[in-house]
């Protein structure tokens, strides 16, 4: 898995001041999205142990309230598989700070068995996210009024 940025100190994407991950890979290429560049899977740097040693420490100030995970699109297969093992090891390491994550695909239909993008390592990785924000942006549903949302349609 890849990954375009690491922000050290975000206060825009969940309450508080955060450490987010921005993956690479997204199939939903959403019309005005403001990251189209993580779209492809080979944007970026490869993510490491050492990447993930990096967000650990990065989480380690009191200040830090808590781990923001988007992209891309974490839940696309392909990620899964890495980032299950980083959450589960934010949430053992850091179990008071919350954990969010910005997914275009829809909890009650792509994440359940069966669904679009449900593997082997969704369920955990659900149980390790406090908040999800689920999907697609819809820039015709776009609201600067929303909190932590960039469309209407997008789900607390």
């Amino acid at each position: 898995m890849n990954y375009g940025n690491i922000k050290e100190c975000d206060i825009a994407d969940g309450p508080g001041v955060r450490v987010t991950l921005f993956v690479s890979g997204c199939r939903h290429h959403c019309n005005g999205c403001f990251n189209s560049e993580t779209w492809d899977f080979q944007y970026g740097v490869p993510f490491t142990e050492e990447t993930k040693e990096k967000i650990l420490e990065l989480l380690k100030p009191g200040y830090i309230q808590g781990f923001t995970l988007l992209g891309g699109e974490p839940f696309e297969p392909e990620n899964q598989k890495v980032l299950v093992h980083l959450l589960k090891e934010i949430r053992n390491t850091y179990p008071q700070k919350d954990i969010w994550c910005y997914s275009g695909y829809l909890l009650d239909k792509d994440m359940q068995p069966g669904g679009a993008v449900y593997t082997e390592d969704t369920k955990e990785m659900l149980r390790q996210i406090d908040v999800l924000v689920d999907g697609e942006f819809v820039e015709a549903k776009k609201d600067l009024t929303l909190i932590f949302r960039g469309s209407s349609n997008q789900r607390l």
